[in-house]
């Protein structure tokens, strides 16, 4: 059976022998072509998370409690009284009946009182901002009270009158590709108390004067909305992430040493969202993944922050992993198969038992993509047409396994060799006997479901809640799939992808105390 106990992503694959089409004993040619372990491309979330309570502060803090002031004097404050007197009818009538009679001698709308000037005084204050919100969209309120007199009535009179008004918006918050953000704000507001004074038995309300100032201290609000939230959320955080991401993560430390390296190609903008108290601005870096076993890899060149553009389908994380079989680790665990088959003597038809002892065998890639294995032979034999061979046979074959299968089998178990040469025909038929042949099979055909299960474990551990400066890079895995098995020069490569969620959170460190 084979392990992969000495090292984590170096997974034997499946060794295989099939017809050489030479009819040779000479070795195969070896090849040297190396895997090219394709990038991944994994997308993370990266929200940056804002107390909705601070922009809240923030806009009570920017704007002014006393909203305008009204000091105007008014020609007319009050209109002249008017009456109709008529003296004459053009018919005779009497009463209420007289309204829809018209009137033949009389005056209209004859004047009784002059027009009285007066003097406007006041100020319009506010309450506090509330936000609040969901989802989309923000939510913003505002109570406006306004105490408004009108002094010198006619220049003997003076009134005074209380208002309330109420303030509301709702915001639609955005972002520009250069990172700046955006307010569309639908706002309005309402007179729930319309400011207004009884004078000489009639209602005068000013509210025609207090709108127009009232509408400046809105629009004054809409463009403090995008200022105070990039005040909280600075363009100097989102570069943060960006750089931050250009980093290598240790997967495995030893046995042998797995790397991942990190390249960020894109951070995309995914809108914002009010939730439990948070105003969250919603990002996706976008990040070419690599994996490599061995040497650490150099860290990769940080770049500048690109502009926004607007998310990608198909989030989630992933790990292409390099499982390469090192060749040299394999060789070892064909030869205790053997050794173990060995243990009795053989059954080779035609020929009957034979004493067989394996030496250490060897393998490589050659043409074709196919494994190269050669197995050195000794037997020996009471016969004297037949007494004993050693020597080296040569098995080529395709290692191969099912679509998205961690079980690797053996297929077209043959060799294809003929010689006029006793003792090699000998290996040949011990080489090709049932019992060899069903050892092979059974030895070389292995499930890595659980090698790779472990591998996820490690993986899961390097990749929870790995600091980054002041940010947090936190992966869940759960899906693994397989490609398919291919033998190449420095070892047997069975690409795995490994693929979960992640997102990056802002969590600044506390500076160390002195004591």
């Amino acid at each position: 059976m084979w392990r992969a106990a000495r090292a984590l992503w170096l997974i034997p694959p499946l060794l295989l022998v099939a017809c050489n089409k030479e009819p040779t004993l000479d070795a195969p040619p070896r090849l040297t072509a190396e895997a090219e372990v394709p990038v991944a491309t994994s997308r993370v979330i990266a929200p940056i998370a804002a107390d909705l309570g601070d922009l809240e502060q923030r806009l009570n803090a920017a704007a002014p409690k006393t909203l305008f002031r009204i000091d105007r004097q008014e020609d007319v404050c009050v209109p002249p009284a008017r009456i109709t007197v008529c003296l004459k009818h053009e018919r005779p009538c009497k009463g209420d009946a007289c309204k829809d009679v018209p009137c033949k001698v009389g005056v209209k709308k004859a004047g009784v009182t002059p027009p009285m000037s007066c003097r406007i005084v006041g100020a319009v204050t506010r309450g506090r901002i509330r936000l609040s919100g969901s989802g989309e969209r923000l939510k913003l309120r505002m109570p406006v009270a306004a105490e408004i007199s009108a002094n010198d009535v006619g220049k003997i009179l003076s009134e005074t009158a209380t208002a309330k008004a109420e303030t509301r918006a709702d915001i639609r918050l955005g972002m520009t590709p250069g990172w700046t953000p955006t307010a569309k704000v639908d706002i309005d507001y309402s007179w729930t108390e319309k400011p207004g004074i009884e004078l000489l038995g009639r209602r005068f309300t000013f509210a025609g004067r207090a709108d127009p100032e009232l509408a400046k201290v809105i629009a004054r609000i809409e463009r403090d909305i995008p200022r105070e939230l990039q005040a909280l959320q600075p363009r100097r955080k989102l570069e943060e992430v960006w750089a931050k991401a250009f980093t290598v993560i240790e997967l495995n430390a030893k046995n042998p040493p797995v790397w991942l390296r990190l390249t960020p190609e894109r951070l995309s903008y995914g809108g914002y969202e009010v939730k439990n108290g948070q105003l969250i601005l919603k990002l996706q870096l976008e990040a070419g993944a690599e994996t490599f076993v061995g040497e650490r890899p150099p860290d990769p060149a940080p770049t500048p922050l690109p502009d926004s553009g607007p998310l990608k389908p198909g989030t989630g994380f992933r790990v292409v992993a390099p499982v390469i079989a090192d060749y040299a680790e394999l060789e070892p665990v064909l030869h205790k198969a053997l050794t173990k088959l060995a243990a009795k003597p053989v059954m080779v038809p035609e020929i009957g038992a034979v004493n067989v002892s394996f030496g250490k065998p060897s393998i490589y890639a050659t043409e074709g993509g196919r494994l190269a294995i050669g197995l050195s032979i000794s037997a020996r034999r009471d016969s004297r047409v037949l007494g004993s061979a050693d020597g080296v046979v040569w098995l080529t074959g395709v290692p191969w396994n099912e679509p998205d299968s961690p079980v690797v089998r053996v297929k077209d178990l043959a060799i294809d060799a003929d010689t006029n040469n006793a003792a090699t025909d000998l290996l040949l038929a011990i080489a090709r006997s049932p019992d060899v042949m069903a050892e092979l099979e059974s030895a070389l055909t292995q499930d890595f479901s659980r090698d790779l299960a472990k591998l996820k474990v490690k993986i899961d551990k390097a990749l929870a809640d790995k600091r980054l400066g002041d940010f947090i890079l936190d992966v869940q895995l759960d899906t693994i799939r397989y490609g398919v098995v291919k033998p190449l020069g420095q070892g047997a490569y069975l690409p795995v992808e490994v693929s979960g969620n992640g997102q990056i959170r802002w969590d600044p460190q506390k500076p160390a105390v002195r004591r």
